[in-house]
């Protein structure tokens, strides 16, 4: 896989870049700042751009910005925004477009769950930590209507978690986990999708325009 980092930190781009490496991924770019970004991506056209929120020029969302021109640009790309905050702004409109994630610096703990999140969005599918899942549906007037469980379920799905790994991490069976599934989206007024990342990003997209 062909990757773009975009972070200002130079201990922890190398860092990531040696990581990357590692594991057999092709750093073709490097960035520590938006507009650097935007033309190192240009110039390599990578499978995945993985992106600091905060960068220089203005070290507020430079970054979020950045990639939803990205995302307009290279609609196929994969981004992932990895960071030690929350950025609700532009965040919606990424995810909707699916082949988005959104980690936390500090709740990253495992490398081979890192590496299976990039590769899962690299490949058109979705990665959002549970706390950005909590921000991003941060409406409780629609969430009001489901149960604690099916709040667990949204927040797996969103995480990128097929019916399967959601029924392994929630001890459930994958029926039980469809029966959930189901309701959601009735209780959301979304209509079902086949593809369980799809659906996510329309529970977000719905939940974040409305």
């Amino acid at each position: 896989m062909r990757i773009v980092i975009g972070e200002d930190s130079a201990l922890f781009r190398e860092g990531l870049a040696r990581l990357l490496d590692d594991a057999g991924h092709e750093v073709v770019g490097r960035a520590g700042d938006a507009d650097s970004l935007l033309t190192v991506v240009a110039e390599t056209e990578p499978d995945l751009a993985v992106i600091d929120i905060r960068m220089p020029p203005d070290h507020t969302d430079d970054g979020a910005r950045a990639a939803r021109k990205l995302r307009s640009s290279y609609p196929r790309m994969g981004i992932v925004l990895l960071s030690q905050h929350v950025e609700t702004r532009h965040s919606v409109e990424l995810v909707s477009s699916g082949g988005f994630g959104y980690l936390l610096k500090d709740r990253v703990l495992d490398v081979d769950d890192f590496l299976d999140a990039l590769t899962r969005v690299a490949a058109g599918g979705s990665a959002l930590d549970p706390e950005v899942v909590g921000r991003l549906l941060g409406r409780p007037d629609r969430l009001a209507a489901l149960t604690p469980r099916e709040k667990e379920v949204l927040g797996l799905m969103a995480e990128g978690c097929t019916n399967v790994g959601i029924g392994r991490r929630l001890w459930l069976n994958e029926r039980t986990v469809e029966t959930h599934v189901g309701s959601i989206m009735a209780k959301l007024g979304l209509v079902s999708n086949a593809e369980d990342h799809r659906r996510v990003l329309a529970v977000l997209a719905y939940l974040g325009q409305n």
